[in-house]
């Protein structure tokens, strides 16, 4: 028996924000995932080696990621504020809220390490790197799943 989901593709609904039709959010996203990505693995190079580098580098990645993550949050909520048809999908409640805990994770774990980066990586600091690392995981997880299942971002601007 055939998947009434497949053979019924659900419309395409277009990106406001967008260059030259393509959605600007899912093209700010990637550097953020790798910096706050990238935290778990700095954080547990300092657990492993001891070397204070490795703990000043999760400050600065952290907060680069917390930045550009911003600026990516921007383009995403004005998608979402704008586009009638990107709130009616109950993944873009979740991913929105999603991506505000984990910015606010974000937030957190970079004020925690101003100061005194190397104090603050055990253990506070790891945990909340590993704690952000999953809310990334799981937010990116719906915003695959609208463009995907939903196709959010790939209709064309009428």
């Amino acid at each position: 028996m055939k998947n009434p989901l497949l053979s019924h593709p659900p419309k395409s609904t277009a990106s406001y924000i967008a260059l030259a039709g393509h959605p600007i959010h899912p093209m700010l996203v990637s550097f953020p995932i790798a910096y706050i990505m990238g935290a778990v693995a700095s954080d547990a190079a300092f657990w492993w080696t001891g070397d204070p580098f490795w703990a000043r580098m999760s400050l600065w990645i952290i907060g680069i990621g917390f930045l550009l993550g911003t600026v990516a949050g921007i383009a995403g909520t004005l998608d979402f504020l704008l586009v009638r048809e990107i709130r009616h999908h109950v993944t873009s409640w979740s991913h929105f809220l999603a991506a505000v805990m984990m910015l606010a994770l974000t937030a957190a774990n970079w004020w925690l390490r101003v100061g005194t980066p190397e104090a603050a990586v055990l253990p506070w600091g790891l945990f909340l790197s590993v704690v952000t690392a999953v809310a990334l995981s799981f937010a990116g997880w719906l915003g695959g799943k609208l463009v995907f299942e939903h196709n959010v971002g790939t209709g064309e601007m009428e």
